[in-house]
């Protein structure tokens, strides 16, 4: 665990603040919900909580099986990161932080399916080097929050994603989320 050298009190409510910095670093915002571990040297830990990560494994079952039927990258985030990658090209993407434009089409809600060039692309890590020839972006909804996306990517400049990737994309965020839901 790493000291900050940051020390708040507890107020008489039993409530603390975790300062500014810390928040913006993390990408804690007012609302996201935090989930409280205990450990055997008292120490308490505040985790943001995911509740696409709790289906990680399943999300990577899922995101496999669609990849290896559509030979696509098939990427699944929650709000920070994404969670599961599968398909050629998915050591690319696995485990990074999603970038401000992928945050952007959550907040939107909106459905992107664009190329290259499109003023509709987006790119989907932080820290993405390469850009991919199309794209078929679906927000997970859970309880009317949206909690993450599917995505769907390809290398081949010969594809252009259509009604069929949005149909794919879509399908795979509703299973997602209504999993989520149960």
């Amino acid at each position: 665990m790493k000291a900050t050298g940051i020390v708040r009190r507890i107020d008489d409510l039993g409530r603390v603040v975790v300062p500014k910095e810390i928040r913006r670093t993390l990408r804690i915002r007012e609302g996201d919900p935090l989930e409280i571990f205990t450990d055997r040297e008292g120490e308490i830990i505040l985790k943001k909580y995911s509740p696409v990560g709790e289906l990680s494994s399943f999300s990577a079952e899922y995101a496999e099986s669609l990849a290896q039927a559509t030979g696509y990258i098939v990427c699944i985030t929650d709000k920070d990161q994404i969670i599961a990658a599968a398909g050629s090209g998915k050591k690319d993407m696995q485990e990074k932080m999603i970038s401000k434009q992928l945050e952007e089409v959550m907040e939107s809600r909106e459905m992107v399916v664009a190329s290259t060039g499109d003023k509709k692309y987006k790119k989907i890590a932080a820290e993405q080097n390469e850009e991919y020839a199309a794209e078929a972006i679906y927000p997970i909804i859970c309880e009317g929050d949206v909690v993450g996306t599917v995505v769907l990517l390809t290398k081949d400049d010969k594809k252009k994603f259509g009604e069929l990737e949005k149909l794919l994309a879509q399908t795979a965020a509703g299973f997602l989320g209504r999993q989520m839901e149960q």
